[in-house]
Formats: C-alpha cells, sequence, structure tokens
C-alpha cells in the first residue's frame, strides 16, 4: 500500500476529523476566553485592588531582564477559566446524550459452563 493510501485511509477515520475539529474549536474558543478575562475580568479585579495592571506586574532582575509574574498570573486565570466552560460544556453535552446503557460483558467460558450448571441444577430442584 502506497504512503497516500495509507493517509487517504487514516484522514477517512472519523477519530481524526473529529480531533482536528476539536483542535480548531478549542484554539478559537481559548482566543474568546483570553479576551474575556483580559478586557472584561481582569480590569475591575485591578480597580478593585488599587488600579493594578496585571500585565503590568513585574520583577525587575537587570536594566533589561524582569520576571512578568503577573503576566503569569493573567494566564491562570484563563486557563482555570477555559477550564470551567470546558467543564460546562461536557456536563451539557453527557446530559443531551441521556444515560448510557451499559451492555451486558460477554460471558467467557467458564462463566457459561457454570451458567448451565446452576440452570440444570435449578431443573433437577
Amino acid at each position: 500500500m502506497s504512503i497516500f493510501a495509507e493517509f487517504k485511509t487514516f484522514i477517512k477515520r472519523g477519530n481524526v476529523i473529529d480531533l482536528a475539529v476539536g483542535i480548531i474549536i478549542g484554539a478559537a474558543f481559548g482566543k474568546v476566553v483570553s479576551t474575556l478575562v483580559d478586557a472584561v475580568l481582569m480590569p475591575p479585579i485591578g480597580a478593585l485592588i488599587g488600579g493594578v495592571d496585571f500585565n503590568a506586574l513585574r520583577i525587575n532582575i537587570t536594566g533589561t531582564a524582569s520576571i512578568r509574574y503577573g503576566a503569569f498570573l493573567q494566564a491562570l486565570v484563563d486557563f482555570f477559566i477555559i477550564g470551567f466552560c470546558v467543564f460546562l460544556v461536557v456536563k451539557a453535552v453527557n446530559k443531551l446524550e441521556g444515560p448510557k446503557e451499559d451492555k451486558p460483558k460477554e460471558l467467557t467460558p467458564e462463566e457459561k459452563l457454570l451458567t448451565e450448571i446452576r440452570d440444570l441444577l435449578k431443573a433437577k430442584a
């Protein structure tokens, strides 16, 4: 099988397409949430704690190097909000799907034999 035929078979699998769509939607969703945090949530939080701009928070090491811990704090807030939103989306999708029905598992040969023995003993009694 040629490399192109293998690639075509690989791409046709549903999981690959689902994964690609998920990554694209996730990236766009991340940008939306980052903008929400940067432009809507952090300014009031900064105002409440004394007019602090989180992106400006830093520790200067030298004249040219600094540790920008404010950007890190902002990224942490982004992460938690995105995580919470994804949790809510997954919870909603699970609710739409309804309860999952567990299909009975296949019995092992030993279990089948024991079931037959049990049934025969019940029939004799």
